[in-house]
């Protein structure tokens, strides 16, 4: 049997997005931007898919801007979003902290907690007149953890400065209206929804002014330059709209999966074996296993059962999770974690298989 358990580096294209997007990959190719026929049509369709994706998040269709993914969503809004200091989390994703690095301000970071976590005490020891922007994501890409954004950007309005919140991982669990209406910026990605890889949106709020990250032409209301994905924008907003209605199914099968799954665990190997993190999103589970190492993914995979050692784009960096770090981790339990993550074809029968092989290769 072959496994697969990282669903939170990305998803398969589910088949009702894929009929949705097969006219635009052949019968209407054209450019949104030209003036004929082609153009208007391929134009009419981008204009439908921004008016769903706006639907479900609540907000403006104007306020929805299309990118090429979730990175470069988090380096624009990082990197052109607000005047002043820069405030991010130490467990955001590597798209967030390397874009911070880009900033033409100071950047600090606030703590987080053995919990991963990052509370209203954490940003307020951290907050100073001169921050501008403060960056938490919804729900961590390793371990789950859901951060109480709403607060954190009501507490970070108060000190008269903007809040952008990376949504990647939390579109399948969190409602992504509640986030909307408190942040002043979002980002998404459509290929972890079980859209097309290729595709994301920035959403920032009315009123809020945010510069140019990509300049060549007069896309998106002149601020981001380059012919817009049509197909991939009409895939996101078909995958984005599914995952809004089944959110809540989903939650109680990916939690009830992930349960059965770390309890086997736990129950075969007792103290050799950790959960990591609190309030975490019901699909993902991260464990550290105090035997582990990084051979057992290779072992994992030879048994056909596929997982991660954290970020997807990290994978291949033989370096400690730098989220397990900022948890208070040590360098050698920050290597030993490994994330497992669920999708909606995930079975008991595949979930029973996957722990009797984590217990088989550590036994």
């Amino acid at each position: 049997m072959n496994v697969y358990l990282d669903y939170a580096a990305t998803a398969p294209l589910l088949p009702e997005v894929f009929e949705e997007m097969k006219p635009l990959l052949a019968e209407h190719f054209g450019n949104p931007d030209s003036a004929h026929a082609y153009g208007r049509k391929a134009a009419a369709y981008l204009t439908d898919a921004r008016d769903r994706i706006a639907r479900v998040l609540g907000v403006s269709p104007a306020e929805v801007f299309f990118t090429a993914g979730g990175t470069e969503a988090d380096n624009w809004a990082v990197r052109c979003l607000g005047e002043g200091d820069l405030i991010v989390s130490p467990i955001e994703h590597a798209a967030v902290l390397s874009a911070a690095q880009q900033r033409a301000s100071r950047v600090f970071s606030c703590g987080v907690g053995w919990d991963g976590v990052v509370t209203k005490a954490h940003l307020g020891r951290t907050m100073s007149e001169g921050v501008g922007l403060v960056a938490v994501m919804a729900v961590n890409n390793e371990t789950g953890c859901v951060q109480p954004v709403r607060e954190l950007a009501r507490a970070t309005h108060a000190c008269g400065a903007l809040f952008f919140s990376d949504c990647v991982q939390a579109a399948c669990t969190q409602d992504l209206k509640d986030i909307a209406r408190e942040a002043d910026a979002i980002s998404l990605s459509a290929h972890k929804l079980g859209g097309p890889k290729g595709v994301g949106a920035l959403v920032v709020k009315k009123g809020v002014r945010i510069r140019p990250l990509l300049f060549g032409g007069e896309q998106e209301r002149g601020l981001r330059g380059g012919t817009v994905n049509v197909a991939g924008a009409v895939g996101f907003a078909k995958a984005l709209e599914l995952a809004a209605e089944r959110r809540e199914a989903f939650c109680r099968h990916a939690g009830a999966l992930r349960d059965l799954f770390e309890r086997k665990i736990l129950s075969a190997l007792g103290e050799d074996v950790e959960t990591d993190g609190e309030n975490r999103a019901p699909n993902l589970s991260h464990l550290t296993f105090r035997r582990g190492s990084a051979a057992l993914l290779d072992r994992l995979d030879l048994q056909g059962v596929a997982a991660s050692g954290g970020a997807a784009c990290s994978a291949h960096a033989a370096l400690p999770s730098h989220v397990m770090l900022a948890m208070g981790r040590s360098e050698r339990e920050a290597g030993q974690g490994i994330r497992f993550s669920f999708g909606p074809s995930t079975t008991e029968e595949e979930v029973l298989f996957a722990a009797d092989a984590v217990i088989g290769c550590l036994q």
